[in-house]
């Protein structure tokens, strides 16, 4: 992790200007085509959740942007952030977990399984206190949503970007899914966004496990 130096970061008067928002979240949804993703985890049955959330963290620690936090008035740049999502327990509730984050997918697989396991027998709404090397995800396979809006802290406004997913639907014999995506707004912007969807979109088409 290194701190941003705010007298030579490029961005620094487009952070000063959103960071000052009552509300400085964008939320950006689109559909991304799941085809060729589904197939593979459906051939080597691995869950398609947990191949879902590799792809994102994978994306999202391949762009600086969404490495980016805001600690009081500095800004940090962590070296690898790592995915939270939801999972459902018992009651209709859900349960917060962190799966630790590595490139190496068949590694990742296995720790997401016996953690998603886990917490789903030991559900927690607990977070480590000060962390925020994080990436907050969320599945919501039952509806196929054009838009979302996630519930944040707002003083100090949150900086942990959320991902989210929905359910996919077949359009002239692909599969395509709702994705999420809401970031603060002192630390990036549309392009930024769009970027992510799009290597994101590349990954799902040629699977690079």
């Amino acid at each position: 992790m290194k701190t941003i130096d705010m007298g030579t970061w490029a961005r620094r008067k487009h952070f000063s200007l959103f960071n000052g928002f009552d509300y400085p979240h964008i939320n950006i949804c689109a559909n991304v085509d799941v085809t060729a993703t589904y197939e593979f985890a459906q051939k080597r049955e691995i869950p398609f959740t947990v191949t879902i959330i590799y792809l994102l963290s994978r994306a999202a620690n391949e762009a600086a942007e969404f490495r980016l936090r805001i600690r009081g008035d500095e800004v940090v740049k962590h070296d690898v952030v790592h995915p939270s999502p939801t999972v459902m327990a018992a009651d209709d509730l859900f349960s917060f977990c962190t799966i630790p984050y590595t490139q190496d997918f068949r590694i990742f697989a296995e720790t997401a399984a016996e953690r998603m396991a886990y917490f789903q027998e030991n559900p927690t709404l607990a977070d480590e206190a000060g962390q925020d090397d994080l990436l907050y995800m969320t599945g919501i396979p039952w509806v196929s949503f054009t838009g979302i809006m996630h519930p944040i802290h707002m003083n100090p406004a949150d900086s942990v970007p959320r991902i989210a997913w929905g359910k996919f639907v077949e359009m002239n014999g692909r599969k395509q899914m709702p994705l999420s995506v809401q970031a603060h707004h002192a630390l990036m912007d549309g392009l930024h966004v769009g970027r992510y969807f799009e290597n994101v979109q590349g990954m799902l088409d040629n699977s690079p496990f």
